[in-house]
């Protein structure tokens, strides 16, 4: 029989209830990640109502934790991690693991964050470091108030094999557990509370946004630097060169030391590369060889099992993390690293450790794997920050907990459409993710690749396991460039809007029904009476929308399928105007594109203001800002802007500058700039602001 119990819910900020159930776990997955809310910020926002009153309801199943949210039949549920097939999760079962997404919709994924988000505008997070089974209208209790209604499979063709059912029900196996429910009124507003609950979003260096090139993985010093002067001969961007295994003395498991054969002076090769404007990031996985330096001092503050006959360091362990921050630091950060791609910290099961793996620190080898990514992150992170330097890496594994931190997760998925919706679902639950550029089959694939790479967290092309380079492909290397150069001059817009993702918990990269403007995004009412003769729109627009997206304030993404040479996009109410020629598209509508391959589609909103670096600007030191102003309406636009290197932002210092703009009657604009907020010794002042009417 089940035990019903307690909820005693309080308000821990603007719009966020918490409540513990049953006996208080020993962590969750904001202690792990050494979180800590950010209330002040929440407190900013509108308060809201509670949104279930007291129907939710928990019960002791054996030794399931069983609780059960109610479902409207009109909802859709977006989150539940990061998933590559749908964004829309109503009707799914998701089992949600950390593992390597191997293109199976169960919820085993990089990042299994047990967060989601109502069109009704509520959110609900189940802070724990267990495995967690979501049921999302999917479960048909015979004694729920709304029974679905029993069909005749021979005669009744709307009968289905999964009836929906009135309630969400998420199990897990604990003594206890702790929920937090997110107020709105909005998806966006939701998300924000759920993003500043978890630490807000990370601010990257602004050499973080640049272009990322990996190399391959058993290239040498001298190899990397002739990969730099070929970009510079090409007049190809560059701003971050990575390093794969090979940089180890060994790898798989790993020594964290440089080979001395492929890297005779690491620190002269840091030296030259620093000369240059490049970055250094540094490929690792976590699992520590025989070989290294720090192995005997690691093996007794590992677990039970080894990895490829590496011990697995238990870092919920102070002295553990200490042993690995200051071996990465001497040997890496103090010579001008700046940052590290954390692989295999995903698993698999059959070379992962067991569920029944046991470690020093007490926890679970399930607690263990579902919070690896953050450990790695945390340590790797306060690495950085001691030395007040920000970094931007990669990763394998991450959870809730993991929004503040640099990192952009990545995985061996090849799947275009599938790293687009990823791409979006990203945004529902505070991870930061990249479709990464590897391989091509034809030029116009190579061309969307690279397209759509730059427009997302990290613009990086990964040569690790070939020698495919952005000029591969002769007949489009001139197209490739000039996407990449348009990566470098939107930095000033892209950081702008990262500013805001820490500030304000607004997802820098999002998805379309998090957009106010999106009409019936938010409902599945009255779906069938539509007639999409009448209203092609209204019946687009009810739909998941997995292949356009929003960056920043007011950029709308529309990628094309490697295959693609036309394709439909929504465009939200207001008039929409394209991004190179400033001509309005539609408002409220579906139109069909034909743009051929030199561009990805792009589509600014009335009143849309992004800033640019010019053209012609070389330097940070020199540059002039391209103001481009679209459509009609009044625009109104704050740019961020810091020092782009330390952490002094969070010291408050940082510069706001309001660029506001107007037309007259023919068409002539007149921009305005306001120093808003000047708080450290910024160049804007010598800068020149160039509004240009598109």
């Amino acid at each position: 029989m089940s035990e019903k119990l307690h909820c005693k819910w309080n308000q821990s900020g603007c719009g966020v209830w918490t409540t513990t159930i049953g006996e208080k776990p020993q962590d969750n997955l904001l202690s792990i990640a050494g979180i800590k809310p950010r209330i002040k910020e929440i407190n900013k926002m509108v308060d809201t109502g509670f949104p279930f009153g007291i129907e939710v309801e928990v019960k002791k199943v054996r030794e399931n934790m069983v609780i059960d949210f109610p479902l409207d039949s009109d909802e859709k549920i977006y989150g539940l991690g990061l998933q590559f097939q749908n964004i829309n999760q109503r009707n799914k079962v998701y089992h949600l693991k950390v593992d390597h997404y191997g293109e199976n919709d169960n919820g085993r994924t990089h990042a299994p964050c047990p967060f989601y988000v109502s069109s009704k505008g509520y959110g609900v997070f189940i802070n724990t470091t267990k495995y967690v089974s979501v049921y999302v209208g999917s479960a048909n209790r015979k004694d729920c108030s709304k029974l679905a209604k029993a069909k005749d499979r021979n005669t009744d063709q709307t009968w289905t094999a999964s009836p929906s059912a009135d309630h969400i029900e998420v199990a897990l196996k604990s003594e206890g557990v702790e929920i937090i429910i997110f107020g709105g009124p909005s998806i966006l507003e939701v998300v924000r509370r759920y993003n500043l609950f978890c630490g807000g979003g990370c601010l990257p260096p602004k050499w973080g946004l640049g272009i990322w090139k990996r190399v391959p993985t058993l290239y040498t010093d001298k190899q990397v630097l002739d990969v730099v002067k070929e970009f510079e001969s090409k007049d190809f961007p560059i701003d971050v060169i990575g390093l794969e295994p090979g940089w180890h003395s060994k790898s798989y498991p790993c020594t964290y030391e440089w080979d001395e054969n492929r890297f005779p002076q690491p620190k002269v090769f840091c030296e030259k590369l620093k000369e240059k404007d490049v970055m250094i990031n540094l490929w690792e996985n976590p699992y520590v060889s025989p070989d290294a330096s720090i192995y005997e001092k690691l093996y007794p503050l590992s677990g039970s099992h080894d990895v490829w006959c590496g011990i697995v360091p238990d870092y919920t362990l102070p002295e553990a993390i200490k042993i690995l921050q200051n071996q990465h630091q001497q040997a890496h950060v103090n010579i001008g690293i700046s940052g590290y791609k954390i692989d295999e910290c995903d698993g698999y099961d059959d070379w992962l450790w067991p569920n029944h793996a046991e470690f020093p620190s007490g926890h679970t080898g399930e607690e263990m794997r579902q919070t690896y990514g953050l450990q790695l992150q945390k340590l790797t992170t306060e690495i950085f920050k001691e030395q007040d330097k920000r970094t931007y890496g990669l990763v394998r594994a991450s959870n809730s907990g993991g929004v503040s931190f640099p990192y952009v997760i990545y995985n061996d998925c090849y799947n275009f459409s599938q790293y687009i919706t990823a791409l979006i679902n990203s945004s529902f639950c505070g991870v930061l993710w990249v479709p990464e550029v590897r391989s091509a089959k034809t030029a116009a694939e190579w061309v969307r690749r690279c397209q759509l790479v730059c427009f997302s967290p990290m613009a990086m092309v990964n040569s690790w396991a070939s020698e495919i380079e952005l000029w591969t492909f002769k007949e489009v290397e001139n197209i490739v460039r000039d996407v990449m150069k348009l990566r470098k001059r939107i930095i000033p817009y892209l950081y702008s809007a990262f500013s805001r993702y820490y500030f304000e918990g607004i997802p820098p990269f999002r998805a379309l029904v998090m957009d106010s403007n999106l009409i019936n995004m938010n409902s599945n009412q009255n779906i069938s009476k539509l007639d999409d003769t009448e209203n092609p729109y209204q019946i687009a627009a009810s739909r998941d929308i997995k292949d356009q997206f929003i960056v920043g304030d007011c950029l709308m993404v529309a990628p094309m399928m490697p295959d693609q040479e036309e394709r439909e996009v929504i465009l939200p109410e207001g008039d929409w105007y394209d991004f190179y020629t400033g001509e309005v598209v539609g408002n409220g509508e579906v139109i069909k594109i034909k743009p051929g391959l030199e561009c990805i589609p792009l589509y600014v909103k009335d009143g849309g203001i992004i800033p640019m670096v010019s053209e012609k600007s070389e330097k940070d030191s020199d540059f002039t800002l391209e103001v481009r102003c679209y459509g009609k309406a009044e625009g109104r636009y704050v740019l961020y802007d810091d020092d782009g290197k330390t952490f002094a932002y969070e010291r408050g210092e940082y510069n706001h500058i309001l660029l506001t703009t107007n037309k007259d009657k023919k068409g002539n604009i007149f921009g305005n700039v306001e120093i808003i907020r000047n708080k450290i010794n910024s160049n804007f002042k010598e800068y020149e602001f160039r509004f240009m009417s598109l």
